[in-house]
């Protein structure tokens, strides 16, 4: 007969069992991730350095801030394919708004002249009126988001190219318009986006983990209609966070405007695809109710640290499409299977 010392043991929950399964499978990619690192290490030439290790992070900040966006949204069993093309109708808007009026007879050096702080104002609220777009054919309309949000990314995208008339606008823009995208940290080269993005990824970990809206968006995601009869405001929530997305996108925009201190209407071709992807390596499921932004911020580093790896290998840039593809194929294959055993 089993003693009650060890009856208690046997009932005593393991560590797997006490931990969700969104921060299981953070974990399961945490550890993917350092075994990359260390191949990383072994294999390629001149990856063991400290400045290597921290652009993993700072290379890739603005997939990490479009990416917090896609994230909820794709918890709720919804896409934005749109933050792309938000990108680069803000970063144009941006510009065209803080540019000096009637300056030049080339119409590209023309701008309205506003004051800097209004032009990025209204560039944002450019940006989270596409999420309004978003939100209103999605949620009132029901029409499925990856048609809907396809649409707008190349409304967006016009929008940039009929203001840049198809080029660029970089010339007469006041001198503070460069400021915060340039900025470095002292003594650093980590720019004050990075820190942005830092800053951001934690206020959406606390929001999804610790508030009554965090736990709604898995709430929906796992059964709107069941939510909606609980009393939760389906198309409210769903609509702020199509408006948080492109305000995510039109941050990214007006960072990357002032970097380059150029507004182009091509800029973030594919982003929208990057921000997926980084989403789904961290455990995010498009079946909705499952995922998490850490999880997501580890998937950015692991899509930085296969893509440093490459160009350290001396592939060819073309390389990075099939190695994200691969990359994706291996981490939801993973992902489920070590569901399925944990689940027993």
């Amino acid at each position: 007969m089993a003693t009650t010392t060890e009856k208690v043991q046997e009932a005593k929950p393991s560590l797997g069992s006490r931990i969700s399964n969104e921060m299981f499978i953070v974990l399961l990619m945490i550890v993917v991730l350092v075994l990359l690192i260390i191949t990383a290490w072994i294999f390629v030439p001149g990856f063991a350095q400290v400045q290597t290790l921290v652009n993993l992070i700072t290379n890739n900040w603005y997939i990490i801030i479009i990416g917090i966006g896609v994230t909820f949204l794709l918890i709720t069993k919804n896409f934005d394919l749109s933050v792309g093309g938000v990108i680069a109708m803000t970063g144009v808007l941006s510009v065209y708004f803080s540019q000096a009026a009637n300056v030049s007879q080339n119409p590209l050096a023309n701008g309205l002249g506003l004051p800097y702080p209004i032009a990025i104002g209204l560039a944002l609220l450019c940006a989270m009126g596409i999420g309004l777009i978003n939100a209103f054919f999605v949620v009132r309309l029901h029409v499925p988001s990856i048609i809907v949000t396809l649409g707008t990314m190349m409304v967006a995208r016009g929008i940039g190219q009929v203001v840049t008339q198809g080029a660029q606008r970089n010339t007469s823009l006041p001198d503070e318009f460069g400021l915060i995208g340039n900025i470095a940290i002292p003594n650093t080269t980590v720019k004050i986006s990075v820190v942005i993005m830092i800053v951001l990824v934690i206020i959406a970990f606390i929001w999804e983990r610790k508030t009554v809206g965090g736990r709604r968006t898995y709430f929906i995601g796992a059964n709107s209609d069941a939510a909606r009869l609980s009393g939760v405001g389906v198309t409210r929530h769903l609509t702020l966070l199509f408006i948080l997305s492109s305000f995510l996108a039109g941050v990214t925009g007006v960072l990357l405007a002032s970097e380059f201190k150029a507004g182009i209407s091509s800029r973030a071709m594919g982003y929208e695809f990057d921000a997926l992807v980084v989403s789904l390596l961290g455990g995010v499921s498009i079946m909705g109710g499952f995922g998490s932004v850490l999880g997501m911020f580890v998937g950015a580093l692991i899509l930085s640290v296969v893509q440093s790896a490459a160009t350290g290998l001396l592939l060819s840039p073309e390389w990075n499409f099939i190695l994200k593809a691969v990359a994706v194929f291996i981490a939801i294959m993973a992902q489920g299977y070590f569901l399925r055993r944990r689940a027993g």
